[in-house]
């Protein structure tokens, strides 16, 4: 692998808003390196989750260079693209986006079964992440049997279960109040570093952006 898991150079993203052109990112370069947690703050509608999407290969539009465990993205073909968020990328979001008839453990083996684990193997890895995240008794309940706090867990473990090399959150406890927040943050961060996974975590909360190994600022579509 590289040295950077990720590696943005020059990226830029622009959108047109009744005949107006508006720079949302204006030359990004940001280098994460393996295992390294970042905090990108910046307030609401800085363009954090437009620079998440770019990372994420999510959508296009963008412009400069996109570079996931050493591979040039732009040169990618969408197949190969898409086996790159595969095999690379974990997600976990504002909103948990759960799977409403999929129990807790389902909904986290899942991504297991579509990388080709055998179902015996998922289902002890997402026994295994889900107890760490404190919910080994709320395995078979299904979303809307458990608190938000539980759905963020969930979604915590979904994203980890591939033991992927980068993390992107975006507002991962921003639906949670202050103290589930914290605990949420915690047992994310303890299990990222405990996998050795990198992280980029979107946040507008200075006081979280602090826990982290490195914090860097989205201001007027620029990095500082």
């Amino acid at each position: 692998m590289s040295d950077s898991v990720v590696r943005l150079k020059s990226l830029t993203r622009s959108f047109e808003q009744g005949g107006v052109r508006i720079d949302v990112l204006r030359g990004i370069d940001l280098d994460v390196r393996p295992g390294e947690i970042v905090a990108l703050l910046g307030p609401s509608g800085s363009g954090k989750s437009t620079m998440l999407q770019a990372v994420g290969l999510l959508e296009g539009g963008f412009g400069g260079r996109i570079e996931i465990a050493g591979n040039d993205a732009s040169r990618l073909s969408g197949d190969d693209r898409t086996r790159l968020r595969r095999d690379h990328l974990g997600f976990v979001y504002q909103f948990h986006h759960l799977l409403a008839d999929f129990t807790a453990q389902e909904n986290v083996v899942l991504p297991l079964l579509v990388a080709s684990v055998s179902r015996a193997d998922a289902d002890e890895r997402a026994k295994s992440l889900l107890s760490a995240l404190g919910l080994g008794q709320r395995l078979e309940h299904r979303p809307s049997q458990l608190s938000g706090g539980e759905q963020q867990r969930v979604a915590v473990a979904r994203a980890l279960a591939n033991r992927p090399h980068l993390v992107l959150a975006d507002e991962p406890t921003g639906n949670l109040d202050e103290a589930t927040a914290d605990k949420v943050l915690e047992q994310f961060l303890e299990l990222v570093r405990g996998q050795g996974s990198a992280a980029l975590i979107a946040t507008h909360n200075e006081r979280l952006a602090q826990r982290m190994d490195r914090v860097v600022r989205l201001h007027e579509g620029i990095l500082i």
